[in-house]
This record gives C-alpha cells, sequence and structure tokens, in this order.
C-alpha cells in the first residue's frame, strides 16, 4: 500500500496515510481513462447547431437565365451553394453526441487517473481545510503553504466557507467526493484532498 504525508493548512506535514491499493494502486488503463474522457467532453455538447442546406433555403424556384445562349455557366437556382445567399453543402443538424460508459468502466477509469495522480506525487492530503470566514486570501495562503497551484480540491462535505473561499482563486476548482470525474483530475495538476475525503473516496471505489 502507497504511504503519503499528511499536512495541516500551514503546509507542515503533521503524520501519514496508507492509501487503499484497491483505489488508489490500481493498474492504470489509459484506454479506459482516454474513453472516459472523450465521454464526458462529447456529453457536455448540447448538439443543437444548426444549418440550412439548398432544400431549405427560401426562394430560389426559377432559373436565374435560360439554358444555353447567355455565355454564364447554366444555373438551376439561386439557391445552389454557389450563390449568395444559398444552402449550406454538408449542414449541421442536431444531433446527439451522448457517449455512454458502463459502471465499471467508469469505475476503473477513475480509479486510475487517481492512481496515476499517485504514483506522479500529484496527489497531496491535507487533515482538514476549516475557515471560520469566507477569505479568499485565507484559502490562497494555504495553496501556497502546500506549494499548489491548479488543483482540483477535494472535500468530503460541502463546506460553505471553503467552497466560496476558492471560487475566486484562479485554477482552483473544489469537488465533493460524489462529483469528482476523470476530466477534473487529468486537467489540474494537483489533487488536494482532505483526511475525510480519501476516506469517503476508499468507502465508495474500493
Amino acid at each position: 500500500m502507497a504511504n503519503v504525508s499528511v499536512y495541516n493548512m500551514e503546509g507542515k506535514e503533521v503524520g501519514t496515510l496508507e492509501l487503499n491499493d484497491a483505489v488508489f494502486g490500481v493498474e492504470v488503463n489509459e484506454h479506459l481513462v482516454h474513453l472516459a474522457v472523450v465521454a464526458q467532453l462529447a456529453n457536455k455538447r448540447q448538439g443543437t447547431q444548426k444549418a440550412k442546406t439548398r432544400s431549405e433555403v427560401s426562394g430560389g424556384g426559377r432559373k436565374p437565365w435560360r439554358q444555353k445562349g447567355t455565355g454564364h455557366a447554366r444555373q438551376g437556382s439561386t439557391r445552389s451553394p454557389q450563390w449568395k445567399g444559398g444552402g449550406v453543402v454538408f449542414a449541421p443538424t442536431p444531433r446527439d453526441y451522448t457517449i455512454r460508459l458502463n459502471k465499471k468502466e467508469k469505475r476503473a477509469a477513475l480509479k486510475s487517473a487517481l492512481t496515476s495522480r499517485v504514483q506522479d506525487n500529484k496527489f497531496i492530503v491535507v487533515d482538514e481545510l476549516k475557515f471560520d470566514e469566507i477569505k479568499t486570501k485565507k484559502f490562497q495562503g494555504v495553496m501556497d503553504s502546500l506549494k499548489v497551484n491548479k488543483a482540483l480540491v477535494v472535500l468530503a462535505d460541502n463546506d460553505r466557507n471553503t467552497v466560496l473561499s476558492a471560487r475566486n482563486v484562479a485554477d482552483v476548482k473544489t469537488a465533493q467526493v460524489d462529483s469528482i470525474n476523470v476530466y477534473d483530475i487529468l486537467k489540474y495538476n494537483t489533487v488536494v484532498a482532505t483526511k475525510a475525503a480519501v476516506a469517503s473516496i476508499e468507502e465508495v471505489y474500493a
């Protein structure tokens, strides 16, 4: 089992924590991780883009000039794609971009992402994150003490003061255990999790 240091909010090491190999020590499956990221980004797409083809553009019912004898190329409609105001050749139409992964694939991808962060020493555990007031400066001070920038901060519960203190810090996102995902874990350089959050992750995904 992997051991990681536990830090306090001042950035001082206060102990160690043994991570569960069933979650943080699995074999990294890069293919599943890739699928999970592609699926998440695809599922964010609205799929509402639309443009009109030549059959949908109004007008163009009459030939603009006779077939022969004008010196121009023959034209059948002023709504052909080469005309101003004409239709689009391969116009986008509304569609569903959804990609579905089954539960086992999602769990395996998440475990792989967490394991990769532990292996790269980009997984930091803090004993707790508690703020008496909503203060961005204090939260930034904690990040500076941990020598972290661009971090995903994982909390065990929705601590309002912590969430609102972090909201205005650039390149920091807070998430609860039930809302973490592969894309965010990989997008941010470091994962910062409280001890309680680590325990919840192991309870849910082990």
